[in-house]
């Protein structure tokens, strides 16, 4: 975002256009999120309409700080705790909605329930704060596409659907925030993502998984069983690529077939799961404009690993 002067004329550009209702491209630590003011009815309308967005999916809302989530939401005591733990950060929290929270009831399609996050990147905190309300924003791309982890690829998706993008470069997690459902007596994981299982259950004890939900009225973004998809088809944990597949690969060894391949990413050569999370979507989008097929190497379902697997199992769904 160039020099400090320009950061600021540009938050503050985005903050006003955010109260005239209009879209905003907002980076997070996560991915590129489509930020609207999350109490205007019509602004968050328009980020359905913008993305082709199914109304009965709910949105996250992103705010400053614990104090201002309390205003929206009954917090438990393991909501504090997580909180706590990893706020400002990429983990959200599904939270009963006050009655009188101020938040368009699009934002929560409906539920008595919210999904709240404080996010912690500077550009994120600095806009929350120039704009003084809740951002409802969800991935910054076209519903069911690969996110976006860059400016560019904001733009690519949504064009002048948005008044503007906040570009501070690629994100640096690379996958969305984790989704834990803390409104009833048991926690549950809604969505894997970037801060691991094993780091929330260190503070929390086991976590339940949901385990079949309604597809047409889910508790939390990332649930459809068709999302996060290339146009291409995908290929899973494959042990050889096929002659015009591309390859999306991981660790130090490629398959039989790499060398016929119509393109390689390897999301981390060191298998780092680390290094992969942040080089996933952006490999996925790459990989997309070179071949009609992306064949998958295995990637360990453990730490990161859970969330990647778990965006490729919806990728190559049915669509």
């Amino acid at each position: 975002m160039g020099d400090a002067a320009s950061r600021r004329a540009g938050i503050a550009a985005a903050a006003v256009a955010l109260r005239r209702g209009k879209l905003v491209g907002m980076p997070t630590e996560t991915v590129y999120g489509l930020a609207a003011d999350a109490t205007n009815p019509d602004a968050v309308a328009a980020i359905f309409l913008a993305k082709g967005r199914p109304r009965f999916n709910p949105l996250i809302v992103h705010v400053g700080s614990l104090a201002e989530a309390q205003s929206l939401a009954i917090l438990s005591p393991d909501a504090v705790r997580l909180a706590g733990a990893f706020w400002p950060g990429p983990l959200t929290l599904v939270v009963r909605r006050r009655a009188a929270a101020s938040v368009a009831d699009l934002v929560t399609a409906g539920l008595d329930t919210i999904a709240v996050r404080v996010p912690r990147h500077p550009v994120a905190q600095e806009l929350l704060a120039a704009f003084g309300a809740p951002i409802a924003a969800p991935s910054a791309n076209l519903s069911g596409h690969v996110s976006a982890t860059t400016a560019g690829h904001v733009a690519a998706d949504l064009g002048d659907k948005v008044a503007c993008i906040l570009d501070a470069g690629p994100t640096e997690l690379g996958l969305e925030s984790t989704i834990v459902d803390v409104s009833a007596t048991v926690p549950r994981l809604l969505r894997p993502g970037a801060v691991s299982r094993e780091r929330i259950e260190a503070k929390l004890g086991e976590l339940r998984t949901l385990a079949g939900h309604d597809q047409a009225r889910p508790l939390a973004p990332g649930m459809l069983a068709s999302h996060y998809a290339p146009r291409a088809k995908l290929r899973l944990n494959v042990a050889e690529a096929l002659p015009g597949e591309a390859l999306l690969a991981f660790g130090g060894h490629l398959p039989p077939g790499a060398d016929r391949a119509a393109a390689i990413r390897n999301l981390s050569p060191s298998g780092d799961l680390t290094e992969a999370a942040k080089n996933f979507f952006a490999a996925l989008r790459a990989l997309d404009s070179r071949a009609a097929k992306i064949a998958v190497m295995p990637i360990p379902n453990r730490g990161l690993g859970e969330a990647m697997n778990d965006r490729l199992s919806r990728a190559a769904a049915p669509r």
